[in-house]
């Protein structure tokens, strides 16, 4: 997500990066907020996490997104649909790097296609960068299959899901 979130704040300081994640992650009701959002705790500490919410949504999730980056960085954004009605969208994954290398993003990957396919019967949809074969690898692993292509933020992203029918 890192230069995704460059570019909504049109500069590459990570910091000014964080800060607006951050702030958007203790909000409600955007796609970014804590609701969305799943973890993995060790030692009372989050090692992984995903945010994962329902493409039908992504209109209204989206709309304080794209307020928050007009008000603090007075950019007017106008983005691709990364997901779309009929699917639940991994909008991301991340693992903190010191954890990195433990099976902790397969292990995310199986609980939320268990949680989403398994028991709720949905499609379960994301995004994966054409230049990150590592991440393709282990989403086809994990029994994705490529469904088409998109773009995101100027990204050429390779649009994969899971359900029961795949």
């Amino acid at each position: 997500m890192e230069d995704i979130v460059y570019y909504f704040i049109g500069e590459r300081v990570r910091d000014n990066a964080i800060q607006l994640l951050s702030s958007l992650i203790r909000e409600t009701n955007n796609q970014y907020s804590f609701e969305n959002c799943w973890v993995i705790e060790t030692d009372n500490q989050i090692v992984a996490a995903a945010i994962v919410y329902n493409g039908a949504d992504l209109a209204a999730l989206r709309a304080p997104v794209l307020a928050k980056i007009k008000q603090v960085y007075n950019r007017n954004l106008n983005l691709e649909n990364e997901t779309e009605p009929g699917e639940y969208y991994i909008d991301c994954i991340g693992v903190d790097p010191a954890h990195q290398g433990k099976g902790l993003g397969s292990k995310i990957i199986a609980f939320l296609v268990q949680e989403f396919v398994g028991e709720q019967n949905e499609i379960l949809g994301l995004l994966v960068d054409k230049n990150n074969p590592g991440a393709k690898r282990l989403y086809l692993k994990s029994g994705f299959a490529i469904v088409g292509e998109k773009k995101l933020a100027g990204k050429e992203m390779e649009h994969l899901q899971i359900s029961k029918q795949l």
